[in-house]
């Protein structure tokens, strides 16, 4: 097995988009002036074929960002050893600049489940996460950035706030954090708190990246606004808000462009991504005016 690159390229504080297979060409033909790419661990886990040749070329042009959904952080048991070995593999292998997963559970026993499932806040699950992201930092020999999540529902027993829960994480582990701001501001309409308000206490000086996302809007049973990150579809304009507040907390950082479902063409996305960078200009530009 070679490794595409000897060195991990530094992420520049742009907007970066994720990875697809339907636009491979796109990128590779056309050479677009785009920061980064990110690419799901799990969907690069097998030994070779197209896929990692594309990737191959792909990460000798631009920095990559690794972001993994399975590691099951949250989850009661321990964590698959079998899945850290091959996340260590991937990152030997490409050495991305950074590598996050997600603050949820997905298994259970030997049951693996196709979602990334909330948490409560307490001192239990606190202990269980850091002891978790410790041992995937030594692992990996590399720090873990960890993800806000997008949630539903919200636990009777939870005892602390959201960003209280990470910033103890971060101070106990030394990991860095991914702020989501798509889901922040889904988790504000779902649980009716003020989402500016959450983005004005974050940690923003442990922030290492940030993603953006379209959301779906839906109705509960009582009728009330549910939204459902789905990453099927532009950014909405209330999140291209939020984001520019973040970035007047945190400064400019590499920003990604999640559209995950009904992909668009290459066009579509790259415009996406440009409007981040404008935005991450304008940031810039304040700062030094």
């Amino acid at each position: 097995m070679t490794r595409a690159s000897d060195h991990h390229s530094p992420i520049p504080p742009r907007a970066g988009v994720g990875l697809k297979p339907q636009h491979y060409r796109d990128i590779l033909d056309g050479a677009p002036d785009i920061g980064w790419f990110e690419v799901h661990a799990e969907n690069y886990m097998g030994a070779g074929g197209p896929p990692h040749a594309y990737l191959t070329a792909v990460r000798e042009r631009y920095p990559l960002s690794l972001h993994g959904v399975g590691l099951s952080i949250g989850g009661s048991g321990p964590l698959d050893k079998d899945h850290l070995g091959r996340l260590r593999a991937l990152i030997e292998r490409y050495q991305p600049a950074l590598f996050s997963e997600h603050l949820a559970w997905s298994s259970h026993d030997t049951v693996y489940l196709n979602d990334l499932l909330p948490l409560p806040y307490t001192e239990e699950t606190l202990d269980l996460v850091c002891t978790h992201i410790d041992e995937v930092q030594e692992t990996l020999h590399r720090q873990v950035l960890l993800e806000n999540p997008s949630t539903y529902v919200a636990f009777a027993e939870t005892s602390m706030r959201e960003v209280d829960f990470l910033r103890e994480v971060v101070q106990r582990t030394g990991c860095g954090l991914l702020l989501d701001v798509n889901n922040v501001f889904v988790q504000a309409i779902n649980h009716g708190f003020d989402a500016a308000a959450y983005i004005d206490s974050f940690p923003a000086e442990h922030v290492a990246e940030i993603h953006l996302g379209g959301h779906d809007e839906d109705a509960d049973d009582d009728g009330a606004p549910l939204l459902i990150d789905d990453h099927g579809r532009e950014v909405a304009d209330p999140v291209w808000a939020l984001y520019a507040r973040t970035l007047a907390r945190a400064g400019p950082k590499p920003t990604l462009i999640e559209w995950d479902n009904d992909v668009p063409d290459w066009p579509t996305l790259f415009a996406e991504a440009k409007r981040a960078d404008a935005v991450i200009a304008d940031t810039r530009n304040r700062v030094a005016a």
